[in-house]
């Protein structure tokens, strides 16, 4: 068990809880941009825990597939392993906003 559980898990765990939270404000800002609402209107969206933002969330997550491969492909198998688990912790949350409001 303590095998799985080292520095490289962790920061890969890491990386994969935060990097959605960074890349969903400027996802959101470039939807804005591109169909010409205001960034507030898409963030009230979001913060309104109705069924865009899962949407919204699910479309950060892709932006963990990047370190994914980018550790996959360096053999940092520990690092791809925590940012799974990383995305594995948004899930509860996207099926109670999905299947619960």
């Amino acid at each position: 068990m303590s095998s799985n559980l080292n520095t490289q898990f962790f920061i890969g765990l890491f990386i994969g809880i935060i990097s959605p939270l960074v890349l969903l404000p400027i996802m959101l800002y470039f939807m804005s941009v591109y169909d010409g609402y205001s960034f507030s209107t898409l963030w009230n969206q979001l913060m309104a825990n109705n069924m865009n933002s899962s949407k919204y969330l699910s479309l950060a997550l892709i932006g963990n597939l990047i370190w994914f491969y980018l550790f996959l492909n360096k053999e940092k198998y520990y690092h791809t392993r925590g940012i799974i688990m990383g995305m594995l912790f948004y899930a509860p949350y996207m099926v109670y906003i999905y299947y619960f409001q």
